[in-house]
């Protein structure tokens, strides 16, 4: 998941930089220091959270937020305690108090990606496909017909049993789209349908279409569900 931080306090954005930095776990697009330069990047990327000053130059980060017409998750990021009540009227996901602990922002981002987590899996349930635009056409494609994916810089080669289509995506955005019981990424540029698996040697997993090489930062993740399906 992609974040921005907001904020004109030079020692804030540091602060918060390096909690992201030691939780690992989102990706830090870009840090804005006014809401010219915040929306110019909301424009620009898909974001999916912003860490939010309530104090910016000009205007205060409730008044922003409330001219976006869609807004990523908010955590709002404040000296101030008593904007509490009113920002939660914007649905936001947290209110950190300045000076931000790395403990309490370790629980924001816990709330973040439960709750992305929940909404994955309930999208899981009710489908089986999603559809993908190659060409001028989105074709729909079946979860139980892909092999695996191979990425291609801004482009995605997907392997069905019967064919391949390139889409103009990255590894991250299918990572995300496709259900994660049917699907594991094990390199940077593969995600390996699990049901297409036919074997695991060495650092290499063997599909029905090719042999892929397996990440050493994916290995362990990789034999983790070689121990599930034993147990």
């Amino acid at each position: 998941m992609k974040c921005i931080i907001v904020d004109d306090e030079r020692l804030a954005q540091q602060v918060i930089s390096n909690h992201l930095q030691r939780s690992g776990r989102l990706e830090l697009a870009g840090v804005c220091s006014n809401v010219q330069e915040a929306r110019a990047m909301l424009g620009q990327q898909d974001i999916d959270i912003m860490f939010l000053d309530i104090q910016l130059p000009g205007t205060t980060g409730l008044e922003f937020l409330r001219s976006l017409s869609e807004p990523p998750l908010v955590v709002l990021t404040t000296a101030y305690a008593g904007y509490a009540l009113e920002s939660y009227e914007y649905n936001v996901v947290d209110y950190l108090l300045k000076p931000i602990s790395f403990e309490r922002f370790t629980k924001a981002i816990d709330k973040i990606v439960e709750g992305a987590a929940a909404a994955r899996q309930n999208s899981e349930i009710k489908s089986d496909h999603i559809f993908i635009k190659s060409g001028s056409k989105f074709l729909r494609i079946n979860f139980a017909d892909i092999v695996f994916l191979e990425g291609m810089k801004d482009y995605v080669k997907i392997h069905t049993q019967n064919a391949s289509l390139l889409t103009h995506q990255t590894m991250q955005d299918m990572e995300e789209l496709l259900p994660a019981r049917q699907f594991i990424r094990v390199h940077r540029s593969y995600i390996v349908a699990i049901a297409q698996i036919r074997s695991i040697h060495g650092n290499s997993i063997e599909t029905a279409k090719a042999e892929l090489n397996i990440g050493s930062s994916y290995k362990e993740q990789v034999m983790k569900l070689v121990g599930k399906r034993q147990a």
